[in-house]
């Protein structure tokens, strides 16, 4: 047999010559950056824009204003090479060079001298054929999307890692809050068992002034939107599909499982009274529309959900005021660890925008790429009835003895132990407010079903989730 000759010293690899998970594309957008022995100034990086609303004239404003920090900081300079509109004619806030709008956005995302697409025009089409042309095209991508990224991920990211080019998108969750890259970087070597937030500003804004000032739902609604804090129409925040859509990815990246929308319960806080934040106040705790993300008490399936639950006033999300986002963390090693800050508007937004653009473009020139999505734990995600926790239940019942006894046999009948009772007197009738123990949400349900099938109970008036006790 023949031995083995020993190999010799590998050849370098040329500037286009693709790389371990790296196409043709992407291996010739990198080698316009690697100049081995060219003492040159480099080719500066050049940026495609896709929408320019509240987010992209930001985006626009902080990349001129800051080019030189930027460039200092990246190691090569951005040029912003075009942005994509609808209109033309619109008027936009901000110093936009007409020169640089185009309403051809295919064309400028299929351009062979882009480096990096920005988009932040959401939904989910155009967004994804677009995207996803660029990433063909070896171009890094940059994005807000978070209703795209929660209904099909799974898309973008295999693009990504197929054509070997970055997919960051900091920004689709909380803002300014950095919390995607730590939990998907810095706690990359951690457990985590649960992440417990709020994610939407404007909900929270409109909880808030219920709870400080005792207006109805409808009036908070319309400060909101007065303040610009709610758009016109204000369905997707109120009714939590955009908590919804954070709750996916954060899931996503907490717990390495694929997650979308469509996994999450959602309820909104259209149905929230003044009579439920003065009840909450009254018992020390306050209403909040809260995304959390659980593994099981087994650890084999997670929980995602998104709906408005009573948290004690002791606990750090109670604090949380106005329009703020804050996102609680608990993992094994670390332990509890929370982020805040403001979790909308467009120059927060556009400056975690700007943070995985510097990311980005760092990693154009060094010819590598950011980590690429983990999912390889692939866990379930449980239905909500089996979901336990506490429970807050308000009951209008005829004020006659034994209505207290006849009720809390229909809590013994499904499981449900009962914490506190209070009890006033309204003439013929009263109200019953009960609080429960630990129980699954299925037997709650249950209970609900039969308190309502009572003939002494007049109506079921309210029930909520009662989260954040078990936390100092």
């Amino acid at each position: 047999m023949k031995p083995v000759e020993p190999e010799g010293p590998r050849a370098p690899r040329s500037a286009a010559e693709p790389g371990e998970g790296e196409d043709a594309a992407a291996a010739e957008a990198r080698g316009r950056h690697e100049r081995p022995g060219d003492p040159g100034p480099p080719r500066p990086l050049k940026v495609a824009l896709l929408g320019c609303g509240v987010v992209g004239t930001q985006v626009v404003r902080l990349l001129r204003e800051q080019a030189d920090d930027l460039a200092a900081r990246i190691g090569a300079p951005l040029e912003l090479a075009g942005v994509a509109v609808r209109r033309l004619t619109r008027k936009r806030d901000g110093d936009v060079d007409p020169a640089l709008l185009t309403v051809d956005a295919e064309a400028l995302v299929t351009r062979d001298d882009i480096d990096i697409v920005i988009e932040v025009i959401g939904g989910i089409e155009p967004a994804r054929s677009l995207l996803l042309a660029a990433m063909s095209g070896g171009k890094s991508v940059v994005t807000a999307n978070k209703a795209l990224l929660a209904e099909d991920g799974a898309t973008l990211h295999g693009a990504a890692k197929r054509h070997g080019v970055d997919l960051y998108y900091e920004a689709s969750v909380a803002g300014a809050i950095p919390l995607l890259r730590p939990l998907r970087e810095s706690m990359a070597g951690d457990r985590v068992h649960r992440v417990l937030g709020i994610v939407n500003g404007t909900t929270n804004y409109i909880l808030d002034k219920m709870d400080s000032t005792g207006a109805s739902f409808t009036d908070a609604l319309e400060e909101a939107q007065s303040l610009g804090y709610a758009e016109a129409d204000p369905t997707a925040d109120v009714e939590g599909f955009d908590a919804a859509a954070k709750a996916a990815i954060l899931a996503e990246l907490a717990f390495h499982s694929r997650v979308t929308a469509a996994d999450v319960h959602r309820e909104g806080i259209t149905e929230i009274t003044a009579t439920d934040v003065a009840s909450a106040k009254a018992m020390g705790y306050v209403i909040k529309l809260l995304a959390i993300c659980a593994r099981s008490d087994g650890g084999g399936s997670v929980g995602v959900r998104v709906h408005p639950a009573m948290i004690p006033r002791s606990h750090p999300l109670a604090g949380v005021r106005e329009a703020y986002n804050a996102v609680f963390v608990e993992a094994q090693s670390a332990g509890q660890l929370m982020f805040y800050g403001k979790g909308a508007g467009g120059a927060p937004t556009a400056s975690a925008v700007l943070g995985d653009l510097v990311a980005v473009a760092r990693n154009r020139i060094a010819g590598t790429h950011g980590p690429q999505a983990s999912t390889y734990a692939d866990l379930p995600v449980h239905p909500m009835g089996e979901t336990v926790t506490r429970y807050h239940v308000s009951l209008d019942v005829a004020d006659k003895p034994g209505v207290l006894a006849t009720v809390a046999e229909m809590f013994a009948k499904h499981d449900v132990s009962i914490q506190t009772v209070r009890q006033e007197g309204r003439g013929d009738d009263a109200q019953l407010v009960l609080v429960s123990h630990r129980a699954s949400d299925a037997a709650l349900s249950a209970t609900i079903d039969g308190l309502r099938e009572l003939g002494i109970v007049r109506g079921v008036t309210s029930v909520m989730r009662v989260e954040g006790d078990e936390l100092p």
